[in-house]
């Protein structure tokens, strides 16, 4: 096959690791930095051009859009199903991850575990946001924030008041969220692949830090998962449409609740603390599925 990986960097641990495990298999691959992609749309004969020249005979796509790029990464992949190549996540079920409240909705509609969660527009109702979910103390989130960057966890009513004011007062969109204290700075990533559940750690947060996030100075291991928490990340992917996801999920006293579900998840912490071949079970993945008119997305929302 013909793998196209669309990273903005080639030199990432998952994007080497997707083009190793690929070419092991015998495919060839190449790596396109999407935002220097442009198209062209035009009846029965959409296509894309990188660095001037059209590229033809694609396969499939890897899609390894960054959450700042989502708008233009999206709509490059969606031109890639416009021309029927087969893609690993389709750009709808990408963008549906990407919205947060979005996400949510969705997961809530399923009736998927989720820490209990307020969203506002005024800030004259700050007092029954913060009621919604319990008081103090609780974790406000950027809708837009990635990596841990953008969430703050408030002590106290007046703390969680200060901070609600200043996000809107840059206009900034918030979620607002129960503290599960009881997981103790610790959550769990599940890596779905088309259905099933290939990995899974745990990642615990550097002392005093309650975001569990590697890059921060958190920690990874194997992790033996529940039949509910193993049920619970398959229907958090299935409810974005994602057929490649990381799921994260935090231990609560009332069972697994979801707190993302990642569209491009990182692959080196994953393999670290498995030692699991995940890039290569993403190529097979695309090996037994990959061709014209494969790829599904129905998802009405």
């Amino acid at each position: 096959m013909k793998i196209a990986i669309l990273s903005r960097n080639s030199s990432l641990y998952s994007t080497h690791r997707l083009k190793e495990a690929a070419e092991q298999r015998g495919h060839s691959v190449q790596i396109i930095d999407y935002l220097r992609c442009y198209m062209n749309i035009t009846p029965k004969n959409p296509h894309v051009l990188y660095q001037g020249d059209r590229i033809d005979g694609v396969d499939a796509v890897i899609p390894r859009i960054g959450a700042s790029n989502t708008f233009y990464g999206t709509a490059v992949v969606r031109q890639f199903e416009m021309m029927d190549v087969f893609v690993a996540n389709e750009s709808q079920a990408i963008s549906r991850s990407r919205d947060k409240l979005r996400c949510l909705q969705l997961l809530s509609k399923k009736g998927i575990g989720l820490p209990v969660t307020g969203f506002a527009h005024s800030t004259k109702d700050i007092g029954g946001l913060i009621n919604i979910v319990g008081g103090a103390p609780l974790v406000i989130k950027l809708l837009e924030g990635t990596q841990g960057i953008g969430v703050v966890l408030t002590e106290t009513h007046q703390a969680a008041t200060s901070v609600i004011e200043a996000f809107r007062g840059l206009n900034a969109n918030i979620l607002v969220q129960k503290f599960i204290a009881e997981a103790k700075g610790a959550d769990i990533r599940c890596f779905v692949i088309d259905g099933k559940v290939v990995a899974a750690m745990k990642r615990q947060g550097a002392p005093g830090e309650f975001r569990s996030n590697l890059h921060r100075g958190g920690r990874a291991e194997v992790i033996k998962l529940s039949a509910k928490e193993r049920s619970t990340a398959l229907a958090a992917a299935k409810a974005m449409g994602l057929r490649v996801a990381g799921v994260d999920l935090l231990r609560s006293k009332d069972g697994p609740v979801v707190m993302e579900v990642n569209s491009s998840p990182g692959l080196e912490g994953i393999e670290k603390a498995t030692e699991l071949d995940v890039a290569g079970m993403i190529v097979e993945y695309l090996e037994k599925n990959a061709g014209p008119g494969k790829n599904r997305d129905r998802i009405k929302y």
